[in-house]
């Protein structure tokens, strides 16, 4: 399928595959043409554009690109052997998805974000909504992950959104490489979705390899993660700030909102005797967050299960009530 009849899709149960081929405007064409296909129906887009930078194709969504290798002017030995293979993985994944695409699924959709360093907290959540029968989408905060689920809070799938790990919000505002931008935290409220948030995270900003981190922030309290990740502690100043970057998008919600605060710690890494323990920095935050919605302060690490718990048992509480 070419880009002129992806553009005009009608009926979705009768495709089972997008194919594109462009160049930069041709592949910006396909991209805002497959934007808001479902998540799972294939979409391949053969692009001069692949071999660089391709997130303004693919956004938050689940596009693959295959570079174009020669330019998109006819066909040659080259070209051939390109196409032929975007032909054949495209009418591969169509057999695939055709085959195995799953059966609707009744259960309410509920996104919800985590980290590696707030990881425990998610999966006790995870595990409570899931005896409550919901489905629950999990998001890694690495920036597109960010972005992902506020894309899906746009969409109108969601019943709720537990957003217990807002660190991208961090990197926004000091200017690590993780940020999902400054709309972070914003399409659930927008949209009237019930939210359940906690300032998981808050205590890091992330950067890539040691080496990498700004001469600005060397001196810093840092953190190597990984040989790939290197996290900084955020200073009382910047968590104080992040309490009220968070308080005025919380205030904008249109629907249901409560705000569950960790006092023991928002992270892995601020627990007692952890390296980015700071109850300083932690409650200049939580003193901006003071009044803004609906909060629930608990004595414990956001990484406690009964802290997980209890956001899902609120927001399951939230959206019955507005069944």
């Amino acid at each position: 399928m070419g880009v002129g009849a992806a553009a005009v899709l009608g009926d979705l149960e009768q495709v089972d595959a997008v194919l594109a081929v462009g160049g930069s405007g041709g592949s910006s064409i396909a991209a805002r043409a497959v934007r808001d296909l479902p998540i799972g129906l294939p979409k391949l887009i053969v692009s001069t554009m692949a071999s660089g930078d391709v997130t303004p194709y693919v956004g938050a969504k689940d596009v693959t690109m295959m570079y174009s290798v020669v330019d998109i002017a006819g066909l040659n030995r080259v070209s051939r052997l390109i196409l032929g293979n975007a032909a054949a993985a495209a009418a591969g994944m169509a057999k695939a998805y055709a085959a195995y695409a799953p059966e609707a699924d009744e259960r309410p959709l509920v996104a919800a974000s985590m980290f590696g360093v707030t990881t425990p907290a998610v999966d006790a959540a995870r595990e409570r909504l899931d005896e409550l029968g919901y489905e629950v989408l999990v998001f890694h905060a690495t920036g597109a992950g960010g972005r992902a689920l506020e894309g899906l809070a746009e969409s109108g799938l969601l019943a709720g959104v537990l957003d217990l790990t807002t660190t991208e919000l961090a990197d926004d505002l000091v200017g690590g490489v993780l940020s999902a931008g400054p709309e972070r935290l914003t399409a659930a409220g927008r949209h009237g979705v019930p939210q359940v948030v906690a300032p998981g995270a808050l205590d890091m900003v992330n950067f890539g390899p040691r080496e990498t981190v700004p001469d600005l922030f060397r001196a810093r309290n840092l953190y190597v993660h990984n040989p790939t990740v290197t996290l900084m502690r955020t200073t009382p100043e910047e968590m104080a700030e992040l309490g009220r970057r968070v308080a005025a998008k919380l205030r904008e919600a249109k629907g249901p909102t409560a705000l569950f605060v960790p006092l023991a710690g928002v992270s892995a890494l601020d627990a007692p005797g952890m390296p980015f323990h700071d109850p300083a920095a932690d409650a200049a935050c939580f003193a901006e967050l003071e009044g803004a919605v609906e909060t629930e302060k608990l004595d414990m690490n956001i990484n406690d299960p009964a802290f997980g718990r209890a956001m899902a048992d609120r927001l399951h509480r939230m959206i019955s009530e507005g069944r």
